[in-house]
């Protein structure tokens, strides 16, 4: 292709730079790489092992405080990013749950500040120890509300882990002994949204002909469909990935099949016991021990199991300092609300009877706030672009 410059010579035309592609001569900058999604999801457990280890309203509501801000500040612009308010709405709805239940059916604490009372409905003699109605009072409010507290930081740290680990990512960074889940996983992600399309598709077109897309009736006649064509993309996507080798395994000698099998049933089991422990106040004394045995030994068997698995990765994320900067900072939350309960457990579990403020425990939060670690080490996420703001030549 030729063109004339201006003095109305022929020459050879330039070629044009992309939209938002910079000048020759600036360095490109090289793009940030993201926390690996793990360290995300340790972090905002051991937050949650931390709210489950008071009942102190002010702690918790500190705790809450901690992984919110983190949130705010390191939420990347995604829309999988945007369940954390789903998780905050229901922990609200935990707490409303809670308290209305404290009010109707009453409450196993009891209290001398009577607040209001119900009606009271009988009930027959084999539903003893259950009452509707009665009289509501502080103290049995005051009960429900640190209880309900605690389950709802629970879920919002939860969210928090939702709202800043992305899910592929973290589906690819699954052990090799999981790799069969992780694809399958991976698989109902992307096929769900094209459900939903070919749902609201048949519909549309049902209503165009004047036939009717609601009721027993339209949900068959929209349903078979829908079934029809998931069936046929689930075929096709058998085929396309058995002919990739998707699903290969190694020979693995029998011995090594068994103790994997041994060490990841009796890793679960230890799992299940130690949490156990540590959320009753009757295990605190084996629950730690048990938990970190049996997490031991599922750790060994999935890492057994992951012989069978023969797969490379494209560009797995690295578990870098940030990553240990962050589990860490979650784990000393946890570790030190542990100390602190075992020491002085009255500032951990305020009592409600006799009603009483609860008190700020100095140490405790201070500890609490090692939380805020991530906000400080973990690089800020990348801004939405903005097609309308990109520079242009």
């Amino acid at each position: 292709m030729r063109e004339t410059d201006r003095s109305g010579r022929p020459g050879l035309a330039r070629p044009r730079p992309e939209r938002g592609t910079p000048p020759a001569g600036v360095p490109v900058p090289r793009p940030r790489r993201a926390l690996h999604p793990g360290a995300w999801w340790l972090w905002a457990l051991a937050l949650g092992t931390a709210a489950t280890r008071t009942t102190n309203p002010l702690l918790l509501a500190l705790l809450i405080t901690v992984s919110g801000y983190v949130v705010a500040v390191r939420r990347p612009h995604t829309p999988w990013a945007r369940s954390y308010g789903a998780f905050v709405k229901l922990a609200a709805a935990v707490l409303v749950l809670r308290l209305a239940f404290a009010i109707v059916l009453g409450s196993p604490i009891p209290g001398t500040h009577i607040l209001f009372t119900l009606p009271e409905v009988p009930l027959p003699d084999w539903a003893q120890g259950i009452r509707l109605g009665g009289r509501v009072t502080a103290e049995g409010l005051a009960f429900a509300l640190y209880d309900a507290l605690r389950l709802a930081a629970l879920l919002i740290c939860v969210g928090a882990a939702n709202a800043l680990a992305s899910p592929s990512r973290l589906l690819k960074s699954l052990p090799g002994a999981l790799y069969e889940l992780g694809v399958a996983v991976v698989v109902a992600l992307t096929f769900a949204p094209h459900l939903i399309a070919d749902v609201r598709r048949l519909r549309a077109a049902r209503r165009l002909r004047g036939r009717p897309d609601k009721g027993v009736r339209g949900l068959v006649q929209v349903g078979l469909p829908v079934l029809e064509g998931a069936l046929e993309r689930s075929v096709s996507l058998a085929a396309a990935m058995d002919a990739r080798g998707y699903g290969r395994t190694a020979e693995v000698p029998t011995a090594v099949r068994r103790t994997t099998a041994a060490l990841t049933l009796g890793g679960l089991l230890g799992v299940c016991a130690g949490t156990y422990g540590l959320l009753t106040a009757a295990g605190g004394s084996y629950g730690l021990p048990v938990l970190l045995a049996g997490l031991a030994s599922a750790l060994a068997g999935l890492w057994l199991g992951g012989r069978r698995s023969v797969r490379t990765r494209y560009r797995p994320d690295p578990w870098d300092a940030r990553a240990w900067l962050v589990s860490a900072s979650g784990a000393a939350v946890a570790a030190l609300l542990i100390l602190a309960g075992s020491l002085d457990p009255g500032s951990l579990d305020p009592g409600v009877v006799p009603l009483e403020p609860p008190t700020l425990p100095l140490w405790p939060a201070a500890a609490v706030l090692l939380g805020l670690l991530p906000a400080f080490v973990t690089p800020a996420p990348e801004a939405a672009r903005d097609p309308r703001k990109e520079p242009t030549t």
